[in-house]
């Protein structure tokens, strides 16, 4: 009877054991995998973060973590405002190669198509748990939300907070719709999944956005702590109507502007102490940067374009250049700066490459940039770059050190009064000519080299062709011959 316990004890003791081993493996089953945090900044300057210059205002976060991690000073989202920046990063394909430019607006029966991949329906394929946090702004109907993309949870606001809302039965409003509210801003909607749970009322609960967020992240963190995870963050802030809590209001030297940043800072210390205490710190690849350059004609709740030329809603520097830190322990080397070229587009096709998922079968126009990450010297990945703004304008052309402007018009910041304490200064259209920059000698677009370097001109005019077969350019009316369409709601809905 004796042996018989024993031998029974025995299989017992092996089949718990068997048991708590393959449960082990299904709850860690693509632990392995890391975890991927990107966060997005919306209009936030180059010279924005300290350890890009900034001044009158802390972000020892920020700059922790460019300390631990690598900085990237020739790092650009593909067009410079909010949804097309926002389809190139999700997609990581140019904006205007899926149908997406500009802002959407409330009105717009336009959305992300059903047949682009996102990083989250990239991720899926290895069971990752998605998550988005902030603001989406790639059509408000719920047939394009972030759940009908691939991410499970989805806390925010659908578009800019300075939009105003469409009729909550689905309506669109129009240019023309009534405005019934008094203040200067709108209401809001925010949403949790596909619906809208509560409504932001004024900029006294603008100024809680931040910490909603933040907790909702963290909350993110925390629920899938055993999992792998890919969390998108996408702040409303620092777009104007600017809005921080009185954790930080009249903090930093620079006024409400250089409060934000501290909060957004602040922001981001809660996800790295929750990724420490959930055990996930050394195994998470968190990225940082902004969707375009900053909105300079608002002054000083504007930021900084750190010394480059325009702004917001341009093809120059300051409007597309952004900052950028990489930060992934034991993977990419601490205090690393990388200066080659780089675009939000390279995020996806470098989180396929360290996932080992598969891309879509579409074109995507991105570059798998990890060899960077883990400190290649020798790495080049990125040679060229395509600049385009408003619908399908082809607007400048990129290889190595060399920038060619191609002639358009463009909004420009020089020469007026910017506005001041939120309120919007003017800002004039002017046209360019043809103009050949050195980006290493002049990052300010300032001295047009073309007469010098005739060779350097003909080079990136044929890198401008082969744009303009590609994907179209309106400039010269040219059709692309690789182009797809958006999501549309039909005008009978």
């Amino acid at each position: 009877m004796k042996l018989y316990i024993n031998n029974n004890r025995l299989a017992i003791l092996v089949v718990l054991s068997l048991f708590f081993s393959l449960s082990s493996c299904t709850k860690g089953k693509n632990k392995s995998l890391p975890n991927i945090i990107i966060i997005y900044a919306d209009d936030m300057g180059y010279g924005d973060l300290g350890s890009f210059g900034a001044k009158g205002f802390d972000t020892p976060v920020l700059d922790k973590m460019a300390a631990e991690g690598m900085r990237f000073t020739d790092f650009y989202s593909v067009q410079a405002v909010c949804s097309a920046s926002r389809a190139g990063l999700l997609t990581g394909c140019y904006p205007n190669r899926i149908g997406i430019s500009g802002a959407l607006m409330p009105w717009s029966r336009k959305g992300l198509d059903d047949d682009e991949m996102t990083i989250a329906e990239l991720l899926k394929q290895k069971d990752y748990a998605t998550g988005i946090v902030g603001k989406w702004h790639l059509g408000w109907q719920k047939q394009f939300l972030p759940l009908q993309h691939g991410f499970d949870f989805y806390l925010g606001l659908p578009y800019s907070n300075d939009m105003w809302p469409v009729d909550y039965d689905g309506t669109p409003v129009t240019k023309e719709s009534p405005k019934p509210w008094k203040s200067k801003y709108p209401p809001l909607p925010l949403y949790e999944n596909n619906e809208i749970t509560d409504t932001i009322e004024n900029l006294d609960e603008q100024a809680l956005l931040t910490t909603r967020y933040t907790q909702a992240a963290v909350d993110f963190i925390q629920k899938n702590q055993d999992k792998a995870f890919f969390l998108y963050f996408a702040h409303s802030m620092p777009h104007v109507p600017l809005g921080v809590s009185d954790k930080f209001r009249g903090k930093s030297e620079q006024g409400m502007y250089g409060d934000v940043i501290m909060e957004i800072d602040w922001s981001l210390g809660c996800l790295l102490k929750t990724l420490k205490e959930t055990g996930n710190d050394k195994n998470t690849l968190v990225i940082f940067t902004s969707d375009n350059g900053p909105w300079l004609n608002f002054g000083n709740h504007a930021g900084s374009a750190g010394g480059l030329r325009e702004g917001k809603g341009t093809s120059f520097e300051g409007g597309q250049k952004e900052p950028c830190i990489m930060w992934w322990p034991g993977i990419i080397p601490g205090g690393e700066t990388c200066n080659e070229i780089c675009a939000t587009i390279d995020i996806l096709p470098t989180i396929a490459s360290i996932t080992g998922t598969r891309l879509s079968d579409n074109i995507i126009d991105g570059v798998d940039i990890s060899s960077l990450l883990r400190g290649d010297k020798n790495a080049r990945p990125r040679n060229k770059l395509y600049y385009y703004y408003q619908k399908n304008a082809l607007e400048a052309v990129r290889k190595g050190k060399w920038k060619l402007v191609l002639p358009h018009k463009h909004r420009t910041y020089e020469g007026l009064l910017p506005g001041n304490d939120g309120s919007a200064g003017p800002t004039h259209i002017v046209a360019t000519d043809t103009a050949l920059f050195n980006l290493r000698r002049d990052p300010g677009e300032r001295y047009d080299v073309k007469m010098l370097y005739p060779e350097v001109l003909e080079e990136l005019l044929l890198i401008a062709e082969e744009a303009r077969t590609d994907l179209g350019d309106d400039l010269t009316g040219r059709k692309g011959i690789n182009n797809r369409p958006p999501g549309i709601i039909p005008e009978t809905e």
